[in-house]
């Protein structure tokens, strides 16, 4: 991995979009052509065997860079280079090397392939983090905590809700990420003008052999110029790098010393400050938000190559791989970041409880105004329970000591309300049932039948 890009991917998924791994899928597609070929009769068998001979040490990686840049594709320095290698083995053999495909034949299967890696890669690590998700749920299902709307104190809620809210949107990103994957990972092979002309009439024939043999889909034709399927994993891991990045905020914001209500795994070098000692800092959290603010602009430049001219486009295809590679990194390191966070946060519900006693009862004026209301109506009630939670404020006082006081609040709550008014556990509503919703869903809405 490249230092630069330390902070873009993990070492599973680097790897995965390596030099190396790259030849090794160029290759193993050209190995794969000639073998199913060979099966059919369309190439000798002897030309097949020299053709599979070839290793990745046989290219030169910094020479097929440099050659890809002037015919804007790597698959043409790559067929030339491999061509060469086959004829000192088999003269005969290099005259049907890439035999009936096309550049992007080559590439775009090349790339699948590699996508095909790197899905069990991301889905292990958002495995891991929705188990850690599921067990902070179950382990603080009636852990109290404020709940926060637009940065200010709210009426309370559960962490366990919180976190089976976090999880609920991860199993739903998840399950269109791997829907995604699936409908992406097709055979691309079509010859010069995805008719497989040059192979006469014996083209899907050879293309059902070839993704066997590679283990993708068959699509009903060749997709050169159509990216439906790849932008829409492209745009699923946009979704979970936003609901990844969401999580990050939440549990950063959390980590504040003014909140002090969770905290990240901490160790040797992790979540340390280069000045301060004493820092405690959401590294864990800062990664997963750098790719959620990374991704949206990766997206936006896949969608924008989309516009491709008629059977094979200039400019958007050429566009693709690099972006693709950055997006899929990036998710990936997002969903390990934060499996890694979770899986090590520790909380404090006694700092969650004093937290929400440093409101002083503020955070239960909607329950006092709705008492009040259902005797002096809703907007009297409102502005009674404004009136008293300003003077709570400005007096620094609790507010059922400001409500007691007030002669049309006791006239219609007795002390015995008032002193109940400010118990969390008394305003959950209903709470734990979407909790234990949230825990039982694994699949997102749009994946479930609709009621007749």
């Amino acid at each position: 991995m490249r230092l630069i890009d330390s902070l873009a991917a993990t070492s599973a998924l680097a790897e995965v979009f390596s030099d190396a791994s790259l030849l090794a899928a160029m290759l193993q597609f050209e190995v794969a052509l000639a073998r199913v070929e060979a099966r059919i009769g369309v190439i000798p068998q002897a030309a097949a065997d020299a053709i599979a001979a070839s290793t990745i040490t046989d290219f030169d990686s910094d020479a097929l860079a440099s050659q890809a840049l002037q015919s804007a594709t790597l698959s043409i320095p790559f067929v030339k280079a491999l061509t060469a290698e086959v004829r000192k083995r088999d003269p005969q053999a290099a005259g049907f090397v890439h035999w009936g495909a096309t550049s992007q034949d080559l590439g775009d299967s090349a790339l699948m392939l590699l996508l095909k890696r790197a899905q069990p890669v991301i889905e292990q690590d958002l495995r891991r983090l929705e188990t850690a998700l599921s067990k902070l749920s179950e382990s603080h299902q009636h852990t109290v905590m404020l709940g926060r709307t637009l940065l200010q104190a709210a009426p309370p809620i559960t962490l366990g809700l919180k976190s089976a809210g976090w999880l609920g949107a991860v199993r739903r990103c998840h399950t269109r990420l791997s829907a995604s994957f699936d409908e992406a990972l097709v055979l691309q092979f079509g010859g010069a003008s995805g008719t497989l002309a040059s192979l006469g009439t014996k083209g899907l024939v050879l293309g059902e052999a070839l993704a066997g043999e590679l283990d993708l889909h068959l699509p009903d034709a060749p997709w050169h110029t159509h990216r439906d399927r790849l932008a829409a994993l492209i745009c699923a891991c946009g979704v979970l790098t936003g609901c990844l990045g969401k999580i990050a905020r939440d549990i950063s914001l959390l980590m504040q010393t003014e909140v002090a209500e969770v905290a990240e795994p901490s160790g040797e070098g992790r979540g340390g400050s280069s000045a301060m000692p004493h820092k405690h800092n959401p590294s864990g959290c800062a990664v997963a938000l750098a790719a959620a603010a990374r991704t949206p602009g990766l997206v936006a430049a896949f969608l924008t190559g989309m516009v491709q001219e008629h059977e094979r486009g200039v400019g958007g295809w050429q566009a693709e791989w690099p972006t693709v590679a950055s997006v899929i990194q990036t998710t990936g390191l997002a969903a390990a970041s934060l499996a890694e966070v979770a899986e090590g946060l520790t909380v404090d519900a006694e700092q969650m409880r004093k937290n929400i006693e440093a409101t002083r009862g503020a955070i239960f004026s909607e329950k006092a105004s709705l008492l009040l209301g259902q005797k002096l109506g809703r907007e009297a009630a409102h502005r009674l329970l404004e009136k008293a939670a300003r003077q709570a404020t400005a007096e620094k006082r609790r507010l059922t000591e400001v409500l007691a006081e007030m002669p049309e609040v006791t006239q219609h709550l007795d002390a015995a309300t008032l002193a109940k008014l400010e118990s969390p556990e008394d305003y959950l509503g209903v709470s734990e049932e979407f909790r234990l919703r949230l825990l039982a869903s694994r699949e997102s809405p749009a994946s479930k039948p609709k009621k007749e």
